[in-house]
């Protein structure tokens, strides 16, 4: 697929930096991005955003469904990963839940904090900044991948919580030891798109990362990538620490992504990302000078309340049971 875009555009300068909040819309195995179609789908998934979510989906997604668990109301886009579990030295399985970001409005029901930054986390910057057209789709790490992905990929991280405020430092793998707060995933994506492909064969190939690490300033982009766009990122919050007095006592690591780990690492962690915001919304964000919850009530996105966020849900369409402890993680008996 193809997209071409004005070049005059290039001329304006991007200022705004997004942090909100998206509620869980669904927890089922369906991908529409790598297994479109496939209903179920491989392995679990924690999926936020609009209720158009379904095994697979074509076209405009900003156009389509009736709501969308994000803060921003405009926002129908989806943003999902892999289900985090705890293995029991029985062998059994166990859903690990989500916990909301203490820097977001109180109440959200589990989900993920979604970034749009221009430059870093704590600054704009001052460079013309493309939001993403209908009909984009990318992903970032690989169920798949070995030790080398996360090398490969500097935006897949782990940040083990002293508590919900926790930020740094973040590190390439699970930790190694109970953290007294729980645990972070953070996906951080490529930014550089190459002007026309809306998607790749591997989902990722149209876009390429300049960045160091993540949330921080990246260098220009190549002339093979050269469309600055957002630096879209996950943060998902997993309430770990329940699970503090059940840690193995030969100190391995018992948590396992619902792909199911390699060796017990973390080195499959991946996320998928599907553009849905309504219109021209996500572009006259970046065309602004708002930062975080500033952006929200109407400056110059519209925004919901975390009770209109946690109503909106997905239709349930694989049935698996995802409650107590499993004798196998779903999809895998």
């Amino acid at each position: 697929m193809k997209y071409s875009f004005v070049l005059a555009a290039l001329a304006a300068l991007a200022d705004a930096a997004l942090r909100f909040g998206c509620s869980t819309v669904s927890i089922q195995r369906l991908d529409p991005v790598v297994e479109p179609g496939n209903s179920p789908s491989a392995h679990l998934h924690q999926i936020v955003g609009g209720n158009a979510f379904a095994a697979e989906m074509k076209g405009d997604i900003g156009e389509q469904g009736t709501c969308t668990t994000c803060v921003f109301s405009e926002d129908f886009s989806n943003y999902w990963t892999a289900v985090l579990f705890f293995k029991h030295e029985n062998g059994t399985y166990k859903r690990v839940p989500i916990m909301a970001n203490d820097a977001l409005p109180a109440g959200i029901s589990g989900g993920m904090t979604i970034y749009y930054t221009q430059q870093d986390f704590n600054s704009n910057g001052n460079k013309f900044i493309r939001a993403f057209p209908p009909g984009f789709r990318m992903t970032v790490g690989s169920p798949t991948q070995g030790a080398d992905g996360l090398t490969k990929h500097k935006g897949l991280r782990f940040t083990c919580l002293d508590n919900k405020s926790t930020r740094f430092p973040e590190i390439d793998d699970f930790p190694k030891k109970p953290c007294k707060g729980g645990i972070m995933t953070e996906h951080h994506f490529p930014a550089c798109w190459n002007g026309k492909d809306l998607d790749s064969p591997d989902h990722q190939a149209h876009m390429y990362d300049t960045q160091p690490t993540g949330f921080a300033a990246g260098a220009a982009c190549p002339a093979s990538h050269p469309v600055r766009m957002p630096q879209l990122a996950y943060e998902t919050l997993w309430d770990t620490a329940q699970f503090a007095n059940m840690w193995p006592k030969d100190g391995s690591n018992p948590f396992v992504f619902s792909y199911g780990n390699q060796s017990g690492h973390a080195y499959g962690t991946h996320a998928d990302y599907m553009f849905g915001w309504k219109g021209d919304s996500l572009q006259k964000a970046m065309n602004s000078s708002c930062m975080f919850n500033a952006c929200e009530n109407g400056k110059p996105l519209k925004s919901q309340s975390v009770a209109a966020m946690n109503a909106c849900q997905a239709k349930k369409v694989v049935n698996d049971n995802l409650d107590g402890w499993l004798t196998a993680l779903p999809g895998m008996t």
